[in-house]
């Protein structure tokens, strides 16, 4: 199977993991290393980026291991995002960033204008744009023209474990966008959906609630990591077609006549 490229740069995880909300952080620490993630997301306006302690969860990522990746969480504006991205630049050394800006607290649905207006400042700046969106084709083709290198649609609202609720735009925005990485953000409940956005085509997935609030957050991290990786493969290999009636696993030929 091979590795996930974004803006030149290759992973050999298609699962990125979100470091927020586990129990504890040596939890966390177990459950990214059963993960087998590489790509590892930071809410950067939620931590406390001067803390040195060994409370601060940058103490337990280690940047020669993990590929940091800061996100704009909690943004609900153009402006709060680019300097989030701006402090986080500064701060961890990297100009990647993965762009949230929110619209309500009640469905934390992106605000599409506000959410491309900031891709576009964000590119003009030097950074590498992960953007997270709604499964809509016509806002991730916009994305995919102002250059962001990689287009996140949501699988369903974040943190409510709903899976894949539409599996047919997010077909259409995989057979649309050939040409850029897809990754699929939010809403993701179990093993059985990575599977099925994998098997979609998508280029990885993004989660972190799934893993984060499980009963047993390590297991379910192995369970991710096998799903993204059997998906992905059932995509390689090419599933057969479906049809409306049943066809013979057994030839026919040559059967013997009684």
């Amino acid at each position: 199977m091979s590795g996930l490229t974004i803006a030149g740069k290759t992973f050999a995880s298609r699962l990125l993991i979100g470091s927020a909300r586990f129990p504890n952080p040596q939890t966390m620490m177990q459950a990214i290393e059963a993960s087998g993630a590489e790509i590892v997301t930071v809410a950067i306006r939620r931590i406390n980026l001067a803390d040195k302690s060994s409370e601060s969860i940058l103490q337990y990522l280690n940047p020669q291991k993990h590929f940091l990746l800061p996100n704009t969480a909690g943004c609900y504006t153009a402006k709060d995002a680019v300097l989030t991205a701006q402090l986080a630049r500064e701060a961890l050394e990297t100009n990647w960033v993965k762009l949230e800006v929110i619209g309500d607290d009640e469905t934390l649905f992106p605000d599409v204008v506000e959410l491309l207006k900031a891709a576009e400042q964000l590119i003009a700046d030097g950074f590498t744009v992960l953007a997270y969106c709604n499964d809509d084709v016509i806002t991730c083709r916009k994305l995919r023209d102002v250059g962001c290198a990689a287009v996140m649609p949501l699988a369903s609202p974040i943190g409510s474990g709903m899976g894949i609720r539409n599996p047919y735009n997010l077909q259409i925005i995989r057979e649309v966008l050939s040409d850029v990485p897809l990754i699929i953000d939010a809403g993701i409940g179990t093993a059985s959906d990575a599977a099925i956005a994998m098997e979609l085509g998508y280029d990885g997935v993004l989660l972190n609630t799934a893993i984060s609030q499980a009963q047993h957050p390590v297991q379910m991290a192995t369970a991710m990591k096998l799903a993204v990786e059997a998906g992905r493969l059932a995509f390689e290999a090419g599933r057969i077609p479906r049809k409306l009636y049943a066809t013979a696993s057994s030839p026919m030929e040559g059967v013997i006549n009684t």
